[in-house]
């Protein structure tokens, strides 16, 4: 009787995830569970912790909440996340633990020496989740809990593991959809592509393991860097649900019925 609700990650695409957040509040479908990396697990903290997709896209906007955790490609060596933190402590509180949040949530996390994927759902928030965002070389490693922690979506992008078990039906919300018809001839856009590439690599096998996976096409539209798009890029991920809506329907009450 329980439905758990998976985010990849996907930078700028992940905003993606509150479009289909959206929609399944409008289809009263309740998520009993969130497994998230990166920019999604940025998504399901959030929405987990009470705010509205709506909400979450205006602080998106209006505190450029992404664009500091954007990527930027053109500088060479590691940036902090400490105005990533102050926003995290700021929204969501310093204090906050995985206990208090509505679903429960777990955040996934690269531990960078060992080579091993390490999941997140007790305790403090705000360090597995910076955890969760830090992408290689672009930011520094996260240390918590004699961890060396970086991006998740290195060894995971696609977490199902954590909440298979605990759920009767999973959907996931894959951003990350490869446009085929891409022409690469700049060096950011080769490291753009090279990320996707092998990002993906380790989503292929995992899709198969939920019973619904939305994966917006549109999105190839998109950059990894389209933060100024914000609107466009909700819009598309909504619009998506909602071709979906038959079968996200038939997910849940088959889920109810269980």
């Amino acid at each position: 009787m329980r439905i758990g609700l998976v985010l990849s990650g996907g930078a700028a695409r992940g905003i993606a995830h509150l479009g289909v957040l959206k929609a399944l509040d409008e289809f009263n479908i309740k998520i009993d569970a969130i497994s998230g990396v990166s920019s999604g697990a940025v998504a399901g903290i959030f929405y987990a912790a009470g705010y509205k997709p709506t909400e979450i896209l205006k602080l998106i906007k209006e505190l450029s909440l992404f664009q500091i955790i954007r990527p930027t490609l053109r500088q060479v060596g590691f940036m902090h996340l400490d105005e990533i933190e102050k926003l995290f402590c700021k929204y969501l509180g310093a204090n906050r633990t995985f206990e208090q949040l509505r679903i429960p949530v777990t955040v996934t996390a690269t531990e960078i020496n060992k080579a091993e994927i390490i999941y997140f759902s007790e305790g403090s928030i705000i360090q597995p989740l910076l955890a969760s965002v830090a992408a290689p070389i672009i930011y520094k490693s996260v240390v918590f809990e004699d961890k060396v922690l970086q991006d998740g979506g290195l060894l995971n992008n696609m977490p199902i593991d954590p909440i298979r078990e605990s759920c009767d039906k999973i959907i996931g919300v894959h951003v990350n959809p490869i446009n085929k018809e891409a022409k690469i001839t700049t060096m950011r856009g080769m490291i753009e592509r090279t990320l996707q590439l092998a990002v993906n690599n380790n989503v292929k096998l995992r899709l198969p393991q939920c019973d619904l996976v939305l994966e917006p096409e549109a999105l190839v539209n998109y950059r990894l860097t389209s933060f100024r798009k914000a609107d466009e890029i909700f819009e598309v991920g909504y619009q998506h649900a909602l071709k979906h809506e038959t079968a996200l329907r038939k997910l849940a009450e088959s889920s109810a019925r269980i």
